[in-house]
């Protein structure tokens, strides 16, 4: 049976996370709403990465089979469907044993953070009203690709089979005149890794504490010594790295 992979984009303000859920709306289910009412069928999706309530996407995929006439140009239908907080970039039709889930060797995620009261951001980025060191901030973040182990960066009850991540880029920086932006990419992400990482950053940087508080933290490998309070609404899936 064929396979296609669809790619989408959202804001993550109205649902709750991006996985189905019984009585709650969540992105994949307005998704696969938007299909049955195009194509009369029934179709069930399979996610490429999860996300919390309240945290947003540029990018991110499914890919469902179908012997149905699936063509690129149905995205222009699909977005008509959907509601605007959710958009259709693409979908292709790709081989059978590709997969949305296990096939990417890589994701990308943002923060921001922005110093002034702004209600375009309230619901794009966290408000936090206090004068942070990004000189500061980026000497533990350039640290963090020195590690493996992120234990203490792992909310508990998931079903990891480790905590080992290899991250390869992580760095604060201004892009805007008060608004400050995290990225971090990694082969792999625990839950609540990214919240917690930068919770963590930003109070280690507040108490003018840095690398070797945050190195005492990451090495007690105890979820209890990170700060995984960070609000949902700053944190962005920026793109799924496919080989």
């Amino acid at each position: 049976m064929p396979r296609y992979f669809l790619e989408l984009g959202y804001k993550g303000t109205a649902y709750h996370g991006f996985q189905v859920q019984d009585n709650a709306p969540t992105v994949q289910l307005a998704v696969q709403q938007a299909l049955n009412v195009l194509y009369k069928e029934s179709i069930q999706l399979t996610g490429s990465s999860r996300t919390d309530a309240g945290v947003h996407a540029l990018q991110n995929f499914f890919h469902f089979d179908s012997d149905l006439a699936i063509k690129e140009e149905h995205t222009y239908n699909l977005n008509a469907i959907l509601p605007a907080d959710i958009y259709i970039s693409s979908l292709k039709k790709v081989l059978p044993t590709a997969h949305c889930r296990f096939d990417p060797i890589g994701r990308e995620y943002h923060y921001y953070i922005y110093t002034t009261k702004d209600p375009f951001l309230q619901d794009r980025g966290w408000y936090y009203p206090f004068e942070l060191d990004i000189h500061l901030l980026n000497e533990i973040a350039s640290n963090i690709r020195e590690h493996t182990d992120f234990t203490s960066f792992s909310k508990r009850n998931t079903q990891s089979f480790t905590n080992n991540c290899s991250v390869e880029t992580s760095y604060w920086e201004q892009v805007g005149p008060n608004q400050l932006r995290y990225t971090v990419n990694s082969n792999r992400f625990l839950r609540g890794m990214v919240r917690g990482l930068v919770g963590t950053m930003v109070k280690l940087v507040r108490a003018n504490k840095g690398v070797d508080a945050f190195i005492d933290i990451i090495n007690a490998k105890d979820c209890t010594k990170a700060d995984f309070s960070t609000p949902p609404q700053g944190l962005f899936l920026a793109r799924v790295i496919f080989p």
